[in-house]
């Protein structure tokens, strides 16, 4: 995807209008209607400020990596006993079938929320 289209998705994701979004970036919403239909991309600045308004990285705001957050975010805690990382690495030592039945079950939780 392109700067653009990812920040017309993350916009879309987060329920906001281009205004909200240019308010917060002191822009005018011509120039943030322009960066999501790539007529013009931002500027470095520019990119920094959107990427910490939606909590993701440079990278993924413009489409270098799929992954939305920073590796910093593995310590972050989930509980007062569980952080991403003891997440991930449980995840990782289970077989696939079994992280297909966890994927399912945290769909099923989700949908009860």
């Amino acid at each position: 995807m392109s700067v653009g289209q990812n920040i017309k998705r993350l916009r879309k994701e987060r329920g906001i209008c281009q205004k909200e979004l240019a308010a917060f970036l002191n822009l005018s919403v011509g120039t943030i209607s322009n960066y999501e239909k790539g007529v013009h991309s931002p500027d470095l600045i520019t990119t920094g400020k959107i990427a910490d308004f939606f909590g993701v990285t440079t990278d993924f705001l413009l489409g270098r990596t799929e992954h939305r957050f920073a590796p910093g975010i593995l310590s972050r805690r989930l509980t007062t006993t569980y952080t991403v990382a003891d997440l991930v690495n449980t995840t990782l030592e289970l077989s696939p079938q079994r992280v297909s039945t966890v994927m399912d079950f945290i769909g099923y939780l989700k949908s009860k929320s």
